[in-house]
């Protein structure tokens, strides 16, 4: 299915490559891409981060939960993932320059190792340590599983820019990968609930990273040939983007990310589970299995609306993703003003919370998807991974911005303060798309 646009987009590939109508403006080391393989590096790359985001998924909502229940405070909660979105600021700099110097493979080889690594720690927990000793200890590992994640996503996503056919084939292909891996992420959300609740924290971790283990082994054997493999030459430096039209996505991409965050991250986990647990055990482990399954349904839900963008959308991407932008805005500010007018928890402001954010997911999710396609579209083939490692920077700061404002609103100002930060954050996400001129495409 996927072979034919191959053969004809490495086809027109390499009549393009002499024709390209800006040689200057946005090139920078070069990359050395010998001819990909075709479907079976596309199958293996997507195989592999499948996997990863499987995991990543499960693992999140394993900690949540686990200290949740253990009577960790938001800003607790919060502290835990700090350290995991700021070690993707970092990583993606240094990934994109990783990959372009060692190659695409080895970066993704090294995300799913740190990964079994990070799982392997974090079951070595002890639950008598104090609270300062355990937040200090899973923000450690999270870290590391942070600096994993962007590496496998980076790499990932490079990759479909070397693989994927000219023309529209690369909004469909990075549109299939991305939606696909939020689906299988939001599978990960319930399996980490559903794990905790019947096999219990240890358990569920040596598990994961057994099953993460047997995965990256498979894919060392059968990694086909042809990925880049690097330039020695590679200088650091180079990863800072210096193009306009990158620096604009990237400003609005850290913004959109921070939006969900701040809902999404401790918020709206930590209302559902006070709404729908009695405090027995037994009521908790159904709380699990509802917000497990509520976070799993949003998520998979984003990565179906994210495979389908290239059929909603028509047009110029560029002012698309501007009026895509505007429609974001004004939903969680309305969720905001709802939780004010109910005054405490109510059913009628959780289920209109659940229909809201269900919306949400949708309009933000074609943002997204036009972000991963207009980074891979402005971004030229030799310098791919330092572009999209820095587009990545930018959102992983988001996603630390979201992080932190999530438990901070959430314990000063409850649900409406949470709600309206996330609406603020989308302004500001709707302010910088404004400056993707149509000219940047």
């Amino acid at each position: 299915m996927f072979l034919l646009p191959l053969r004809q987009g490495l086809q027109r590939r390499s009549a393009e490559a002499s024709d390209d109508p800006q040689p200057a403006r946005r090139r920078g080391p070069a990359v050395s891409v010998a001819a990909p393989s075709g479907l079976r590096a596309y199958a293996a790359v997507t195989a592999a981060y499948w996997a990863f985001m499987l995991s990543d998924g499960a693992l999140r909502m394993l900690v949540l939960l686990h200290f949740n229940g253990l009577g960790f405070s938001p800003v607790q909660l919060a502290w835990l993932f700090l350290l995991y979105e700021l070690a993707g600021i970092v990583t993606n700099l240094s990934a994109g320059w990783l990959a372009a110097r060692f190659g695409l493979t080895s970066t993704l080889y090294a995300g799913l190792g740190l990964q079994i690594g990070a799982l392997g720690a974090l079951a070595m927990l002890d639950p008598a340590w104090s609270i300062p000793a355990s937040v200090a200890f899973v923000m450690a590992v999270q870290g590391v599983s942070g600096v994993a994640k962007d590496l496998a996503k980076m790499s990932s996503k490079s990759a479909v820019k070397i693989l994927a056919p000219a023309g529209d084939g690369l909004f469909r292909w990075v549109a299939l990968l991305t939606g696909s891996k939020n689906a299988v992420k939001g599978a990960g959300f319930f399996l980490g609930a559903a794990l905790l609740a019947l096999a219990g924290f240890q358990a569920a971790v040596w598990g994961m990273a057994a099953v993460l283990a047997l995965i990256l082994l498979a894919v060392v054997l059968w990694m086909p040939e042809g990925l880049p493999r690097g330039v020695k030459g590679t200088k650091i430096a180079s990863v800072w983007s210096r193009d306009p039209a990158i620096n604009r996505l990237s400003l609005a991409r850290m913004f959109l990310f921070g939006a969900r965050d701040v809902w999404f991250v401790v918020g709206i986990p930590v209302y559902f589970q006070s709404v729908l647990s009695d405090g027995t055990a037994e009521g908790r482990r159904e709380a699990f299995f509802l917000i497990g399954g509520f976070m799993a349904l949003w998520i998979i839900g984003y990565g179906a609306v994210q495979g389908m963008a290239p059929r909603l959308i028509r047009g110029d991407a560029a002012a698309q993703a501007r009026r895509w932008a505007g429609w974001l805005t004004p939903i969680p500010f309305a969720l905001a003003a709802l939780s004010v007018a109910a005054g405490e928890p109510a059913m009628w402001l959780t289920l209109t919370l659940v229909a809201g954010l269900l919306l949400f997911g949708f309009v933000f999710a074609v943002n997204s998807s036009l972000h991963s396609y207009l980074i891979l579209a402005f971004s030229k083939a030799e310098r791919v991974t330092m572009d999209v490692g820095f587009y990545y920077m930018a959102n992983a700061a988001g996603r630390l911005v979201g992080t932190l404002l999530s438990g901070l609103s959430y314990q000063w100002g409850g649900l409406p303060l949470c709600l309206a930060t996330a609406g603020a954050m989308a302004a500001a996400s709707w302010l910088a798309a404004r400056r993707i001129g149509s000219r940047d495409v």
